[in-house]
């Protein structure tokens, strides 16, 4: 059975660069008929937070991305512990002892030799008396899973055949000093324990799916298949990471981004297939193939978010937006009248809000003072509320009978004494709906 997982860090709330991992293993187990499991990375206890944890559940429930399965790091310590033993018993974990600024001084000396900053594996080299002197000196070293100087390769879901010679990175430090485990233990522990068959994640992380296939396989378990995704750039190949901060998946909901219009975007943004807007999951799930995506990096730019949502709202029928029109306060005799007329003309359902006041309140006059005059004439020929499907048509004739004006010198200056808009719903779906009559004051 297909089980693929996403395991963000509780240490900040969810960007748009994040979902592209939470989608693609959510597709790939839907499609399957497998699993998808939600796992927090929350080792870390400092930067972790609850408020973090809780809003990253409510993101992934509002985009519809449900899980089968939830669980926390925090919860397993005892299970790294056992691991972090068992690694030690089969020699493949050694503590160290440099400090940051040593370890610092030693890639630095490397670097300006020309050679990689791999870590030189000196405390291999201590006996058990120094290792007692250094901790009481320093206190508990830091622990380093020991690699295997072969080349590991794998094929990767879209960069295709992988290797990397392990001898060319440094061994990973698994566990802190200070007893914290590091996302690289913690995650194979997970990735063996739950079954995980498949991972999708940022090409950023091809070197430590490298390790972790060694770690993996040492702990005994059969590594996962991998993949590995572009990673997104703003609109014009800049760094994304500078405008994460306005690209929370709560910020974007605030907006009134519509969750299909996100869905449908980062489901086909990067691959050989165009972005197309679809009305349901099963329709993402049926159409995605993680084989159709390049290694390019990937253009994003968030306002091709707001197209999407207009031409999804378009398609909703009434009742799905029933509760959001009647929240706005349109009467239930008119509501869906109203929806039909606005819905054309809306961005994001807020929108709704500006149509209502409008319908409700009048405009705030906006005539040209060359047309104050040819108004002020035209509304005194408009008949009482309440107003019909043939209002316009029989006001507009009227006024041109009686004035001569014709073509947009007659409709413009009257479409805005009514709407205060120079665009916008077909007029003579609109009147039925004004509440007020329309005047100069």
């Amino acid at each position: 059975m297909t089980v693929t997982r996403f395991a963000p860090s509780p240490t900040g709330y969810l960007h748009i660069g994040n979902l592209r991992a939470a989608l693609f293993n959510y597709l790939i187990a839907r499609k399957a008929g497998g699993q998808f499991i939600l796992r927090l990375d929350d080792t870390d206890p400092e930067r972790s937070k609850q408020e973090y944890a809780d809003q990253i559940q409510r993101d992934l429930e509002w985009l519809g991305l449900t899980w089968d399965r939830f669980e926390k790091q925090s919860d397993r310590l005892d299970r790294y512990n056992a691991a972090a033993d068992e690694l030690r018993t089969k020699g493949r974990f050694y503590e160290c002892f440099e400090t940051p600024t040593e370890l610092d001084l030693k890639r630095k000396k490397l670097l300006n030799m020309g050679r990689p900053p791999v870590y030189d594996r000196a405390a291999l080299e201590l006996d058990e008396v120094a290792k007692e002197k250094l901790r009481a000196e320093r206190g508990p070293g830091h622990w380093r899973f020991k690699l295997d100087h072969q080349r590991i390769e794998w094929t990767d879901g879209i960069l295709g055949d992988l290797s990397l010679d392990a001898a060319s990175v440094s061994d990973p430090v698994l566990i802190r000093a200070d007893g914290q485990f590091l996302y690289t233990l913690a995650s194979v522990c997970d990735d063996i324990d739950f079954g995980i068959t498949y991972v999708v994640r940022g090409s950023d992380h091809v070197t430590n799916t490298a390790t972790q296939i060694q770690i993996i396989r040492a702990l005994g378990g059969t590594p996962p298949e991998f993949a590995h995704h572009s990673l997104l750039t703003g609109p014009q190949g800049e760094a994304l990471s500078k405008r994460l901060g306005t690209l929370a998946l709560k910020d974007l909901r605030d907006r009134g981004v519509e969750p299909m219009a996100i869905l449908s975007l980062m489901a086909r943004l990067g691959s050989a297939d165009p972005v197309e807007l679809r009305s349901e999951m099963s329709e993402l799930i049926e159409g995605f193939d993680i084989s159709r995506f390049g290694s390019a990096p990937t253009k994003l730019d968030p306002e091709d978010l707001f197209p999407l949502t207009a031409h999804h709202l378009q398609s909703l029928p009434y009742a799905a937006v029933a509760q959001d029109v009647k929240d706005i306060g349109v009467p239930s005799d008119i509501a869906e009248q109203f929806w039909t007329v606005v819905r054309d003309n809306i961005t994001v359902k807020a929108d709704m809000s500006d149509w209502w006041n409008l319908f409700r309140e009048g405009p705030k006059p906006s005539i040209p003072l060359e047309d104050r005059a040819f108004v002020a004439e035209a509304l005194d020929l408009l008949p009482p509320l309440p107003y019909g499907p043939d209002t316009w048509s029989n006001w507009t004739n009227a006024v041109k009978e009686k004035t001569g004006r014709k073509g947009r010198a007659l409709f413009m200056p009257l479409r805005l004494a009514v709407t205060g808009r120079a665009h916008g719903p077909e007029m003579a779906d609109v009147m039925p709906l004004m509440q007020v009559a329309p005047t100069l004051k």
